[in-house]
């Protein structure tokens, strides 16, 4: 998927005003990219493809519910400030990094996402209202964020991870009963990474 190609994905099915905004948030974040290391500046050149569109598919695979949408270990917004630009419902960013919490919090006033909250701890310490989706990119391996983010979900919580090209090794390793409850989405990014999906999980 070239650049344009990502741009031209999210228009199709979020408008003009999405493009504009998101592109406004890629700014941003290579703005920042030279003050800390958000993401590999290998990247960067390719942020619509590698970053934004390999957050925004989540959307096509989450339930259209207007529950809160939790993002475990959000770093440089991926995919938890995409997900909110595209999805203007209470949106929770856990980060515990000081200075990546300030920078989704900055960006959040900047492009005035008031249902956008940052929390600026390890997801473990969370007090929230539990979530309608948990997800979690890149962060740590399934059965940690499993164990991490059980006070936050119910048996309806839709779970989203994006794993990577590891991903069924990880989902191997799962006690078998929980196996069963996930079910496996090619990234429209790269082929060969899987997003685990499941519900019920408790």
């Amino acid at each position: 998927m070239t650049e344009d190609d990502a741009r031209a994905w999210i228009a199709a099915r979020w408008g003009d005003a999405a493009v504009a905004k998101l592109e406004r948030f890629a700014s941003l974040v290579r703005d920042e990219a030279g003050r800390q290391n958000l993401v590999a500046p290998s990247t960067l050149d390719t942020i619509w493809a590698r970053h934004i569109v390999d957050s925004a598919q989540l959307l096509t695979l989450a339930p259209e519910r207007g529950g809160a949408w939790i993002d475990v270990g959000t770093g440089a917004g991926f995919p938890g400030l995409v997900v909110a630009m595209l999805r203007p419902l209470p949106t929770v960013l856990v980060e515990p990094r000081a200075r990546r919490a300030a920078f989704l919090s900055s960006v959040a006033e900047a492009l005035d996402l008031p249902f956008v909250k940052v929390e600026p701890v390890k997801v473990e310490m969370l007090r929230s209202p539990v979530a309608d989706i948990v997800s979690a990119r890149a962060v740590a391996p399934t059965m940690t964020l499993l164990r991490g983010t059980k006070h936050l979900r119910t048996p309806s919580t839709t779970v989203l991870f994006p794993r990577g090209r590891g991903g069924l090794a990880e989902l191997a390793n799962l006690p078998r009963e929980w196996q069963a409850m996930f079910h496996v989405e090619h990234s429209l990014t790269d082929p060969d990474s899987v997003i685990l999906v499941a519900n019920g999980v408790t």
